[in-house]
């Protein structure tokens, strides 16, 4: 019996050992260098009579076996909102625009858009500037004459903003993504400041708080199109903060961060020109490069709703490009057209 005890003690021992020794499965967190090949230009202006000059700002979404893109028109006295579906991104060059001043959101000033599906009302959002940050709903993306009349977030220009932009900037880029229970709200100012937002996920889109200072950086270093995302899979969950910077070339490009909570503090993941998030330099180009800009753009989102989450693998981006010769004049006139980013070098 003695000798029993003893080899049940020293089986208990050697699997806590075992256990102490064995590797932990961890859940996949992203990696911190990126390298990608871009497609050439996918959607531009069409001969439509509309006098567009740029394609601009996509967000996009897969849903129902479509991808649904919005994006910003861009003349020379302003910006509008378009809208295009298709089924494979080698037909996105043949997808119909469909212009949304047509539906109520009407004429004037629109532009930036991000879509999601917030699914406690059941109804899809489209997050824009217009001077402010507005928002329009709608029950069904598939009809873009449904979306609603512009709301804001905000009653005026909230005070942190406007002292920030007492030091020149422009109030930018709005981006929504929420967690279990709250909903946030970030932006830019073209100066260095992220701003972010928050209210309850039971309150939205009303009670968004006065923002606070997310992140700062130099003017250049930390410039607008900010996107933020929830990594599939991670425990505790990881998110990824991407913004559009200036290199010292003077081309634009993407840094990057990781947070375990949205309103935490962001560490610094691939967030250098010599390590970019996505850059000229880690973008293979087949042919000549036609563009040395990687800019305001998006994730390839599958999952819809407004936690935003995405997978940390085989990363897809929609982004806007600029022929280098054109990279001069009315900035509002320049011929920007979108094209597609594949991560080349996954680990997962």
């Amino acid at each position: 019996m003695r000798f029993l005890r003893l080899a049940a003690v020293a089986c208990a021992s050697l699997l806590s050992t075992l256990a102490a020794t064995a590797p932990t499965k961890r859940a996949p967190n992203i990696q911190n260098t990126f390298k990608w090949s871009s497609s050439g230009p996918l959607i531009g202006p069409k001969n439509d009579g509309r006098n567009i000059k740029g394609i601009k700002d996509p967000s996009v979404v897969f849903y129902n076996g479509k991808y649904h893109v919005f994006a910003s028109t861009a003349v020379a006295s302003g910006y509008s909102l378009v809208y295009m579906s298709f089924t494979d991104f080698n037909q996105a060059g043949n997808a119909p625009f469909v212009y949304l001043d047509q539906s109520a959101i009407g004429t004037g000033y629109r532009a930036a858009p991000q879509v999601f599906y917030f699914a406690p009302q059941k109804l899809w959002y489209l997050v824009y500037q217009n001077g402010n940050a507005a928002y329009s709903t709608n029950p069904d993306i598939n009809n873009p004459y449904g979306w609603s009349a512009p709301k804001t977030f905000y009653n005026g220009t909230p005070q942190t903003i406007a002292n920030a932009l007492k030091n020149g900037g422009n109030w930018v880029d709005m981006w929504v993504i929420c967690d279990a229970s709250t909903c946030h709200l970030f932006s830019s100012d073209d100066n260095g400041h992220l701003f972010r937002s928050q209210t309850p996920l039971s309150a939205f889109p009303a009670g968004m708080s006065e923002p606070v200072i997310a992140l700062q950086d130099s003017k250049y270093a930390l410039f607008e199109a900010s996107n933020v995302y929830r990594i599939a899979g991670t425990s505790p969950a990881q998110y990824l903060l991407l913004v559009e910077a200036f290199a010292s070339d003077g081309n634009r490009y993407f840094r990057s961060w990781t947070s375990n909570a949205i309103g935490g503090s962001w560490t610094p993941l691939a967030a250098s020109e010599g390590n970019p998030f996505a850059r000229s330099s880690n973008v293979v180009f087949d042919g000549t490069p036609w563009t040395k800009h990687i800019s305001h753009g998006e994730v390839v989102r599958t999952v819809v709703d407004q936690t935003l989450t995405i997978s940390g693998c085989k990363l897809r981006y929609l982004y806007q490009g600029l022929d280098p010769a054109a990279n001069n004049g009315d900035y509002n006139s320049q011929p920007w057209r979108l094209g597609l980013l594949t991560q080349t070098n996954s680990a997962c």
